[in-house]
């Protein structure tokens, strides 16, 4: 049985991949492999098949494209303007996944292209998937101001400058260092290593680990890193 007198109407997912590289954020793109838009830039995207949910899809496409696997993804919005693909009707549902670059840098094959390209100089995407990308921006603005979720892109030892940098990175702006340093220790989520990082100078920073059973625990607790008047205007 069969619902009559609906039309077809197609369904994929594009996958948003945001890393850090310790200076900047970046974002792995790929060059379609068909046409429309052939070999240009893109988001990894593909259809959802009859056998699979629209998690299966994401998890299938991005492993399929660029090599990657056993990344989280969060699910974002569904995008579905009429015109939004030239070929024939298709609503988008895009994943948004924050890595770590280096910890994932050994799994990503060269079927397709994949590159990480800075956030700040990407080159032309195609159809809709810029303003993906600005959604999925927006969005981790305001909802790492509330919560660690940058902790993500990380490496498994950091130093407090480096983690402030993130921040900075993400808002475009500067924060002091006293109150940032305060805020992030007494959420107690990291843990003190013994040794230090000397690459900036003699004295060197101390290295941080996340402290996994604390940040579980706490994740969803509100924990205010950036004060909300610091938030950008329009970041929702």
């Amino acid at each position: 049985m069969k619902y009559s007198n609906q039309a077809r109407l197609l369904l994929a997912v594009d996958c948003i991949i945001f890393g850090f590289d310790g200076s900047e954020y970046k974002l792995l793109l790929i060059q379609r492999g068909f046409a429309p838009e052939k070999e240009k830039w893109s988001l990894m995207g593909g259809f959802v098949q009859p056998d699979e949910s629209i998690d299966e899809a994401a998890e299938r496409i991005l492993q399929q494209l660029t090599g990657l696997h056993d990344v989280y993804m969060e699910q974002m919005q569904a995008f579905g303007k009429i015109d939004r693909d030239p070929i024939e009707r298709v609503v988008a549902i895009a994943y948004v996944a924050l890595i770590d670059i280096g910890k994932y840098q050994q799994q990503i094959n060269d079927d397709f292209h994949a590159r990480w390209f800075p956030v700040k100089g990407l080159p032309r995407l195609i159809f809709d998937h810029q303003e993906m990308v600005e959604k999925a921006l927006n969005k981790l603005r305001y909802k790492a101001a509330f919560h660690p979720i940058l902790f993500e892109l990380l490496p498994e030892k950091f130093t407090l400058p480096q983690l402030q940098a993130m921040y900075e990175g993400l808002y475009d702006t500067k924060i002091d260092k006293r109150n940032f340093t305060r805020k992030v220790l007494s959420t107690n989520l990291l843990k003190k290593e013994k040794d230090k990082d000397k690459s900036g100078s003699k004295k060197g920073a101390y290295y941080y680990s996340l402290d996994e059973d604390q940040y579980k625990e706490n994740f969803l607790n509100i924990h205010n890193f950036i004060p909300r008047n610091e938030i950008p205007a329009g970041v929702e």
